[in-house]
């Protein structure tokens, strides 16, 4: 804001490698920004990373007053963009509109603080928690009884394609695949940051060559599937890398052979991935929160009950044994989509230890 409280220039920093925000504002508020107001979501950087410091721009250029709404969640840098404004003069107020902001930049606080992605897991279910009806080997003794059909409304699985734009990764078990044949993709139609990973936890690598996914690979040739697998078939695994997959072998916890989520999830830290939602089934749900690896939930419910012993419930494992030991979910919001709903709540505060 200029002198005048008009808007002089705005910036978003969409793309890695691109300027930050601030950076961009100022250019577009050429001569304006001198004596002028920056208002912010994240406290300006003050040290050298891919770019140079957002603070040093912000000072040669004549800022008078800067607004931000939250400190940088990174402890190493926390405070000191603050700190540097305010020794060269310039007026910092901090705290307006700070949940929204902790909201925006939780990915970014978990990955940074912890070297691992922030994990979302996501399902679409039944008021009863049923994620599918009885799998195609039971229903196959029941005639004419169709399988298929979605669980939540389209106006709820459009909201999905939002949720899928505002993550680095997709992760499914390959049951998912070898199920549904899906391609995992983003289709809200607007432009990411990065190409979205497609994640699949393949222990045996059971992943079908003619599946969608495998030929979307081959036949857009963007290298965006990871398998993590334990399998020593190095015919399979040759096959994948010549259509394009990359394929890591990955520790499997020893007791029951699941894979070690805790070590994937450093892997992709280590791709630079800050982001991860799993939509997995209901084993791969259990394996999540067992491990300890899930930080949020966005689960939707449709009114529908399919009710029954062989109907898929949300989870399939052991189960916590104690209503001490579950997932506690906490800063619950609930979403409507039509006559659907959603819950999202975080299971551990990406700001925290």
């Amino acid at each position: 804001m200029d002198s005048d409280d008009q808007i002089a220039g705005t910036g978003t920093y969409t793309y890695a490698g691109m300027k930050h925000a601030e950076i961009l504002a100022l250019e577009a508020a050429g001569q304006k920004a001198r004596g002028a107001a920056l208002y912010i979501n994240l406290e300006p950087h003050s040290h050298q990373g891919r770019t140079p410091p957002c603070t040093d721009a912000l000072i040669a250029a004549g800022i008078r007053r800067v607004v931000a709404s939250m400190a940088d969640p990174n402890p190493k840098v926390s405070g000191k963009g603050f700190d540097k404004l305010r020794a060269s003069g310039v007026e910092v107020e901090v705290g307006g509109l700070e949940e929204p902001a902790r909201r925006l930049n939780e990915a970014f606080a978990r990955y940074i603080r912890h070297g691992v992605p922030l994990v979302t897991l996501k399902a679409a279910m039944t008021l009863d928690g049923k994620i599918a009806p009885p799998p195609a080997e039971v229903l196959d003794r029941v005639q004419g009884v169709p399988a298929g059909g979605w669980v939540t409304s389209e106006i709820a699985r459009a909201h999905v394609q939002e949720l899928r734009h505002q993550n680095d990764a997709l992760m499914v078990g390959v049951g998912t695949i070898l199920s549904d044949n899906p391609l995992l993709t983003d289709r809200s139609g607007r432009p990411r940051r990065r190409p979205l990973l497609r994640v699949i936890l393949d222990s045996r690598l059971r992943l079908p060559l003619e599946s969608r996914l495998v030929q979307s690979v081959v036949s857009e040739r963007n290298g965006d599937v990871l398998i993590f697998c334990s399998s020593t078939d190095e015919q399979k695994k040759a096959q994948l890398e010549q259509a394009g997959i990359r394929v890591e072998m990955i520790p499997v916890v020893e007791l029951d052979g699941r894979p070690d989520l805790p070590a994937i999830l450093r892997r992709l830290g280590e791709l630079e991935i800050t982001s991860v939602m799993i939509e997995g089934g209901a084993t791969v749900n259990w394996t999540a929160l067992t491990a300890g690896a899930v930080d949020k939930v966005f689960l939707y419910y449709a009114p529908k009950i399919l009710a029954g012993s062989g109907s898929i419930p949300f989870a399939v494992g052991a189960g916590f044994l104690h209503m001490s030991q579950a997932a506690q979910v906490k800063r619950v919001h609930l979403h409507r989509f039509g006559e659907d709903f959603a819950v999202e709540g975080y299971v551990r505060d990406p700001y925290g230890e």
